[in-house]
């Protein structure tokens, strides 16, 4: 609480600072990591900083000020429970909608159709009562592909296998139809190889503005099968070039195209991590969508100091709105 002098001499007016929940999940009852300092950034901006689980029945959300997802890492196998809560929160970043659409992977499609050049997928449906055979002939004749759900968060449920060894695609069956027979749609992607090569590019978007990027360097080597303990994500703090930041922007505008198509009017994102990899000298394509992370992201805020203060910046010009 602050005091200060009011319009009127001789009077004194007290002023509360801005409330700023940052939200979390019960597995990071003090944030992630990378986010252990944003209390404290926040702090030094005249913000009063909380910490809480999405779901605690104890937290009365109307008394969060500013509330901003963070740490969900449990959102995906509550999908349905989180966005009933989402939908209550009354000044949650991002949006409930906008979430709920991200929580989702078949968002790609839809970037697909606004023209966004995107890993060409096979989408198998619980609905579609595959048989194991039936999943074998959908997987690629040759090199290595990509099997995952399409709710998961932080590449849980993620495997990397070989089209061209038997083991492999054996157990990319076991993987796809574990999945499937838990109602789960499964995606199956061709592995990018460039992503070897040059790493996968998170551009990071602050309140709608280019603020800073990381390259990462590849996690799913071949070895990696789905159920392993995902390593240690290695990235590091980049200056994006004219090209990768007019990437960026082709897929925030698309992005924002579609929320007003969907909800009648535009939101301004607190944050939105755009990741892409290059093209390959043989692709048509000179990028490809990999994903938009408006939910649960890591923001990198520990790659670069300024990462973190840009990051606290962005939610203290939300916060005094």
């Amino acid at each position: 609480m602050e005091s200060q002098e009011g319009p009127n001499s001789g009077t004194v007016v007290s002023v509360s600072n801005p409330i700023v929940t940052l939200v979390t999940s019960e597995a990071f009852p003090n944030l992630d990591s990378d986010e252990a300092g944003l209390p404290d950034a926040l702090r030094e901006r005249g913000i009063e900083p909380r910490i809480a689980i999405w779901n605690d029945p104890d937290v009365d959300w109307s008394q969060a000020g500013t509330v901003v997802i963070r740490s969900v890492r449990d959102y995906a196998p509550n999908r349905q429970q989180f966005i009933e809560w989402s939908k209550t929160v009354p000044r949650l970043l991002n949006p409930a909608h906008v979430m709920e659409w991200n929580t989702d992977k078949h968002y790609l499609q839809d970037l697909a159709k606004l023209g966004m050049p995107t890993i060409n997928t096979i989408w198998l449906e619980p609905s579609d009562n595959l048989t194991r055979h039936q999943v074998h002939t959908r997987f690629p004749a040759f090199g290595d592909f990509v099997v995952k759900p399409a709710i998961s968060s932080g590449g849980r449920g993620t495997g990397r296998y070989t089209s061209t060894d038997a083991k492999s695609r054996m157990n990319a069956i076991n993987d796809a139809m574990h999945h499937l027979e838990r109602g789960r749609t499964v995606m199956v992607q061709r592995y990018h190889q460039e992503v070897d090569h040059s790493g996968e590019i998170s551009l990071i978007y602050l309140n709608g503005l280019p603020s800073y990027m990381v390259k990462k360097e590849p996690m799913l080597h071949p070895r990696f099968r789905a159920g392993d303990s995902l390593q240690e994500e290695i990235v590091h703090s980049k200056q994006a070039t004219e090209d990768e930041w007019r990437w960026g922007e082709r897929i925030r505008l698309a992005l924002h195209k579609y929320i007003k198509q969907k909800s009648g009017r535009d939101e301004q994102l607190l944050f939105n991590r755009v990741d892409i990899v290059r093209g390959g000298p043989n692709d048509e394509e000179e990028f490809y969508v990999m994903e938009i992370s408006l939910i649960d992201g890591s923001l990198y805020l520990s790659a670069d100091e300024q990462n973190l203060e840009q990051f606290a910046d962005a939610i203290a010009v939300r916060a005094f709105w």
